[in-house]
């Protein structure tokens, strides 16, 4: 059975010792294998394992500088997996 979507979105201003502070929990979180994100309105529990996907973007413009860092991966399941013949046909 699958699961439904689960969203978890965090937006504050902060200093970058915090932002480094962050980043370094995450990393570790990434090392263990277990990342929790909470804050007053939520929590979620992610389990990076496996190759993880590495996406940096970076933009500059006159007063705004952005820095985009996005890493995915894909869950393993425990379902078996369908096995279907395959049939090529030669005319």
């Amino acid at each position: 059975m699958r699961q439904g979507k689960k969203n978890f979105r965090h937006e504050s201003l902060q200093d970058k010792e915090s932002i480094q502070a962050l980043l370094k929990a995450i990393s570790q979180g990434i090392a263990k294998g277990k990342l929790t994100l909470s804050d007053e309105d939520g929590e979620m529990v992610m389990q990076p394992n496996g190759l993880l996907q590495l996406k940096v973007a970076a933009t500059q413009d006159e007063e705004r500088h952005r820095i985009n860092l996005r890493i995915t991966w894909q869950v393993e399941t425990d379902r078996p997996k369908k096995s279907k013949n395959l049939k090529v046909k030669v005319k």
